[in-house]
C-alpha cells in the first residue's frame, strides 16, 4: 500500500460521475437493446482519460478509471462471467424496510431501477478475458503522462458477488461462494500483474449485516463475513498483500441506516484479509462517531486505514477545515503514515446514480484535498 511520510495522500472510492452520453449508450446496453461495442468501447476510452484529468484537476492524488466501463460496482461481473442466467433476488432492507416512502425514492430511481441481478444457475467461469485487460490498457494510457502518487482499479469481492446474485445452482453457499473466488483470480491478477493497485469491495461485510444475513445473530453473521474473507484470501493467492486494499461499506444509498452494524464488530473481520489498505465510511452522520474505535482497536503493522472524510449522499460540500479535524482525529490515534484521505463511497455506485450533482463531486474532492494540505501542515509541523 502507498505510503506518505511527508503529507496525507487524498484518494476515493471509485466510482464518479459518468458523462451523459455514455450513461444513454449503457442503459440501452442494460435493457438488451443493440449498440455498437465498438464505439462504446472508444467512449469509454475516452471518458476514462476524461475522468483521470479531473481527479488530477481536483488534486486527488490515488486516481482510477471512475468505472466507466462498468454498469455498477459489483453487477458487472454478469458481463465476464458464465454462469448467471437465472432468475435475479430480491432484498428486504432492514432499515428502510420501515419507511415504505423512503424505500420507494431508494429503489425507484432510474440507474437502480435497471440494474441487472440474474442468479447463477449453472457453473462459474471467465467468459470474457478481455474486460479486465481492457481497464488496466485504458488506466495506463490515461495515467502515462499525469503526475499522480498511484492508480487503482476496482473489482468486486467474492462476497458481494454472493449477496447480489442469487445461486440454484451449487449445492451450498461456501461451495458458492469458493466458485466465485476461483473465478475472479483471473480479473484480480490481471489488475495487479499491471502494476495497478486492486481495491476489493466489500459492501456485505457491513450491508450485508442489514440485507443478506439480517436474521442471524450478530455472532453468526461474524462467522458468515469470516467465512466471506476467506473466501477472499482464497481468490488472493497470488496477489502481493501490499497491492490490494478493500471497501468497508454499509451501502451507498440515503437510508436511514439505523440498523447498520457498528464498525466496532466488523472490523476485526477485515483485519483478517490479506490487504494492505482499508477503505470505510467515517464522514456520514452513522459513522462519523467511529474513530473512537481505535482508541483502543489496534491496527495492523502493514494495513493503512483510508477512512471517508467527505459524504458521498450529500451536495453539502464540506469545508476543508472539517476534512482536516476528520484526517487529524484517526491519524492521531494509529499515526499519520498509517492514513490516507478518501471518500465515503462512490460517485456513479451504478449508472444513473445522481445523489450528488457531477460539478459538486469535483468541488468536494477540492475541498477533500485542501483539507488534507491543512492536516499535513498540523501533523507534520
Amino acid at each position: 500500500m502507498i505510503r506518505s511520510t511527508d503529507r496525507i495522500l487524498t484518494t476515493h472510492v471509485g466510482s464518479l460521475p459518468r458523462p451523459e452520453d455514455l450513461i444513454q449508450i449503457m442503459y440501452a446496453k442494460e435493457e438488451g437493446i443493440p449498440v455498437d461495442r465498438a464505439a462504446l468501447a472508444a467512449r469509454v476510452e475516452t471518458a476514462v482519460a476524461e475522468i483521470v484529468a479531473n481527479q488530477v484537476n481536483a488534486g486527488v492524488d490515488i486516481v482510477n478509471d471512475g468505472e466507466m466501463s462498468k454498469p455498477s460496482y459489483a453487477t458487472y461481473i454478469k458481463d465476464r462471467l458464465a454462469g448467471f442466467g437465472g432468475e435475479s433476488n430480491s432484498f428486504v432492507y432492514q432499515d428502510v424496510a420501515e419507511f415504505p416512502k423512503m424505500a420507494a425514492r431508494v429503489f425507484n430511481d432510474p440507474g437502480r431501477s435497471r440494474r441487472k441481478t440474474p442468479g447463477c444457475n449453472a457453473e462459474i467461469s471467465v467468459s470474457d478475458r478481455d474486460a479486465a485487460v481492457t481497464d488496466t490498457r485504458n488506466l495506463l494510457d490515461a495515467t502515462k503522462d499525469k503526475d499522480v502518487a498511484g492508480k487503482f482499479l476496482t473489482g468486486a469481492s467474492p462476497g458481494v458477488i454472493s449477496l447480489f446474485f442469487a445461486n440454484t445452482h451449487y449445492p451450498d453457499f461456501e461451495t458458492y461462494i469458493f466458485a466465485i473466488a476461483d473465478a475472479m483470480r483471473y480479473e484480480y491478477e490481471t489488475v495487479t500483474e499491471a502494476g495497478i493497485m486492486l481495491q476489493l469491495d466489500c459492501p456485505d461485510l457491513g450491508m450485508g449485516r442489514h440485507i443478506q444475513y439480517a436474521d442471524l445473530s450478530l455472532s453468526d453473521f461474524r462467522k458468515r463475513a469470516e467465512l466471506h474473507v476467506e473466501a477472499l484470501n482464497h481468490a488472493l493467492a497470488n496477489v502481493p498483500r501490499d497491492m490490494v486494499r478493500i471497501h468497508l461499506c454499509w451501502g451507498n444509498y440515503e437510508g436511514p441506516h439505523h440498523c447498520d452494524v457498528p464498525l466496532r464488530d466488523v472490523i476485526d473481520v477485515a483485519f483478517k484479509a490479506n490487504v494492505s489498505g482499508i477503505s470505510f465510511e467515517a464522514a456520514n452522520p452513522r459513522h462519523a462517531h467511529e474513530y473512537t474505535v481505535f482508541d483502543d482497536v489496534k491496527v495492523p503493522d502493514d494495513v493503512v486505514l483510508i477512512p471517508g472524510v467527505i459524504e458521498s449522499k450529500s451536495n453539502f460540500i464540506e469545508h476543508p477545515e472539517l476534512i482536516a479535524q476528520r484526517i487529524t482525529r484517526i491519524a492521531e490515534r494509529v499515526g499519520r503514515e498509517k492514513v490516507i484521505a478518501g471518500s465515503d463511497c462512490g460517485y456513479g455506485t451504478w449508472v444513473g446514480q445522481a445523489a450528488v450533482e457531477p460539478e459538486i463531486v469535483w468541488k468536494k474532492l477540492e475541498a477533500m484535498a485542501e483539507g488534507a494540505k491543512l492536516a499535513s501542515a498540523q501533523l507534520w509541523r
